[in-house]
């Protein structure tokens, strides 16, 4: 790869880490959070973005940067309030440096209206946050042509004792290109007086004749005497935006003696001569900084001042494709243990402890590097769920509905696949929660509510699995006006009589939309069907929860990988299956008196009063021809993703173990009632179970659910 293509590949991906920084705190800020860091937090990321931007010459990315930084510049010094105006703007262009990182990254080329119209609104914003707010900035910093003292956040007051510091001598001119990039050195300056007590001289001994002045050229050089409890890092990572667009050197002395520190020293001497009368004579007064110890001893006395700082957990960036390839490896690895160990203990002449007790700790030490392998893919949830903040606010903006959007469990880990599949279906959801479930303002008031709505996106691990949950504190579902709209689609029968889950339930069909007119948004009824498959096809189920009035959950239980699964090996007719371990309640009996007919091929099993349907795996996947009578074997109870139990009759049960998955419709094509395949221990490759699917094939879903025995014929 050109090296070039690498840098930038680089600063796109930080652009990913500086973006979700940035959401991060803005979401803290709209939250109510006054902490300077995360308004720092919030500035830096954007500074980050335009200082990478400005190196590859990104000039829409770089101006649009600008103007948010100076107005969160702004935030920072107290200027500007973030108030629920000023941080819906600040949201509103944090997606919008957003779009504009993607269009840089793929080339693309955007319409600039829109962000002209946000860069327009910060203009406003800034005029209005005190008039000249650049003058107040300059009187503020007690800024004057030549010698400037800076009082940063940790000076120390007058006529006070300040601890040891060290001082640091900064020489610094900027290029040409620094200006074309938008950076300002009084940004800089600002960001040194952070660190500590900074004075600063200007040269201006360069400055020409107006007449030969040019614009975009650099005529200035100052230097910086600074004072802080740093160390010379963190002084340099003020200028690493800079880098190569400015002349620079920084030197260290020793630690001063604590002193009284007042204001800024008057230079001695005649007062300075500025450009007068077209002559360009300047005597500028030596800057008074006392003779500054080696670099060597200076850096030696900062060492525990910088030891003393919080350790960062170093990291590296990896290919994902070399960690799918691992994890593949691995994979592979798990099976041929499994067939190496079967081999050897059904040897008739190997029956030594010792190999015993060694491939024990064969299989003990594979699981560990697989375990440890997945938790390299595991990632958490967090950005997935901060790009549903974006969706909300654009949906909300739609329909003139005031929502906030309550995220809980961030942190949960997943596997990355199964986050990236989850990115579609979930946005489906929380679009329809802010278009169908909540209320418009001025209906919540009416029904006693606030006039702002809750939509709140939560996630936890649970049994091996993830439990994601969207819910709203909306209306509910209108389930009279579901089944009716049901009805008149054809998608269920007129004189079907419904309970409130299998009504909810309705909500999947396909093409089925409770819209009263098509919009950007819905009406068209693709949608909730979508969302389901798309569970499904994760391993995943959804469910359904809702209250008239009080809202609506949508739950999602997800498997935490689709890598490896915890199953129940069985057999049907020598064909071996595996039951996904989390779908099962409990193996039952199926003796002769707990079994009833209810037709020709059907029928229910009696477990603890309540009829469950029972299934014949092997006729339903036409292993075998389906039978008048129960055949003797295994029922497995097991529970689908709506909540309803069934029975599935298998012959015998093998064992628990973990198998690794392979995706049979890539490598074949889509089986009814099959979700993957495996290979077993013994080289027999067998079908994964898909049990939703597969008790889909014989019932439908309104017609599984439990009956009571007790009101049963």
């Amino acid at each position: 790869m050109d090296p070039m293509a690498e840098i930038r590949l680089t600063f796109f991906q930080e652009c990913e880490e500086q973006l979700t920084a940035l959401e991060n705190g803005l979401l803290g800020m709209q939250e109510g959070s006054a902490d300077s860091e995360l308004v720092n937090a919030v500035f830096r990321a954007v500074h980050s973005i335009k200082g990478g931007a400005g190196a590859f010459k990104l000039n829409t990315l770089v101006s649009f940067a600008h103007v948010f930084e100076t107005a969160l510049d702004k935030v920072r010094s107290g200027s500007i309030v973030p108030d629920a105006d000023a941080m819906k703007l600040f949201l509103r262009a944090a997606d919008a440096l957003s779009d504009l990182v993607s269009a840089s990254r793929d080339g693309a080329v955007l319409d600039t209206a829109p962000y002209a119209a946000i860069e327009e609104e910060f203009d406003a914003l800034l005029g209005g946050a005190g008039g000249a707010a650049e003058d107040d900035d300059f009187q503020s910093l007690d800024f004057q042509p030549v010698t400037t003292a800076f009082s940063g956040e940790d000076a120390a007051p007058e006529a006070t004792t300040a601890p040891a510091r060290s001082s640091f001598l900064i020489r610094f001119r900027p290029l040409r290109e620094l200006f074309a990039k938008a950076n300002d050195p009084l940004a800089l300056f600002r960001e040194l007086t952070r660190l500590g007590r900074l004075q600063a001289q200007c040269d201006i001994k360069n400055l020409p004749f107006l007449d030969t002045m040019e614009p975009e050229d650099s005529y200035l050089s100052w230097e910086l005497r600074l004072e802080s409890d740093c160390d010379i890092a963190a002084v340099k990572e003020v200028f690493d935006f800079v880098d190569g667009d400015c002349d620079l050197s920084i030197e260290v002395g020793l630690p001063a003696q604590p002193a009284v520190m007042a204001a800024a020293p008057e230079a001695s001497g005649p007062p300075p001569r500025i450009v007068q009368d077209g002559q360009a004579d300047v005597a500028v007064p030596p800057p008074s900084v006392a003779p500054l110890p080696a670099p060597a001893e200076a850096e030696a006395a900062a060492q525990p001042k910088a030891s003393a700082r919080t350790a960062v957990q170093p990291t590296i960036r990896v290919d994902l494709d070399r960690v799918d390839r691992l994890i593949n490896l691995v994979g592979e690895l798990v099976i041929n243990q499994a067939m190496l160990t079967q081999r050897v203990l059904h040897s008739s002449h190997v029956r030594d402890r010792e190999v015993t007790s060694s491939l024990e700790e064969l299989e003990r030490l594979t699981r560990e590097i697989q375990e440890s392998v997945m938790a390299i893919r595991a990632q958490p949830v967090r950005p997935l769920f901060q790009r549903m903040s974006r969706i909300v606010r654009e949906v909300a903006d739609a329909t003139g509905k005031d929502v906030r959007l309550r995220t809980e469990g961030e942190a949960t880990e997943v596997d990355k696949t199964v986050v990236e599949l989850l990115a579609d279906p979930l946005t489906h959801m929380i679009r329809n929660a802010v278009d169908h479930g909540l209320e418009t303002p001025e209906q919540r008031i009416a029904a006693g509510k606030a006039p702002e709505g809750t939509v709140r996106l939560a996630a936890a691990h649970r049994s091996g699995r993830v439990i994601i949950e969207v819910s709203d504190d909306g209306a509910g579902i209108n389930r009279p006006r579901v089944l009716q709209k049901a009805i008149a689609n054809g998608l269920v029968p007129p004189d079907s009589q419904l309970n409130d889950s299998e009504i909810d339930n309705l909500l999947f069909l396909p093409g089925f939309s409770t819209a009263q007119s098509i919009s950007n948004i819905s009406g068209r009824g693709v949608g909730m069907d979508v969302v389901k498959r798309s569970i499904q096809a994760l391993g995943g189920r959804i469910s359904i929860a809702s209250s008239p009035g009080q809202g609506s959950t949508f739950t999602l239980s997800l498997p935490l990988t689709l890598a490896v699964l915890d199953g129940i090996v069985v057999t049907v007719d020598e064909q071996t299956f595996v039951i996904p371990l989390t779908a099962i309640v409990e193996t039952v009996k199926h003796e002769q008196s707990r079994i009833h007919h209810v037709g020709e091929h059907s029928f229910v099993l009696r477990v603890r009063d309540v009829l469950v349907p029972l299934i014949d795996v092997g006729a339903e996947l036409g292993v075998r021809p389906p039978a008048n009578q129960v055949r003797s074997g295994v029922a497995i109870l097991i529970e689908t993703a709506n909540g309803s139990r069934s029975a599935l009759l298998v012959d015998n049960i093998q064992d628990q173990r973990q198998v690794v998955i392979k995706s049979l419709e890539t490598n074949y094509k889509r089986v009814d009632g099959i979700a993957a395949a495996t290979i077993l221990g013994d080289g027999r490759v067998a079908m994964i179970l898909d049990v939703d699917a597969l008790v889909g094939l014989r019932h439908h879903d309104w017609s599984s659910t439990e009956i009571p025995f007790a009101k049963a014929s």
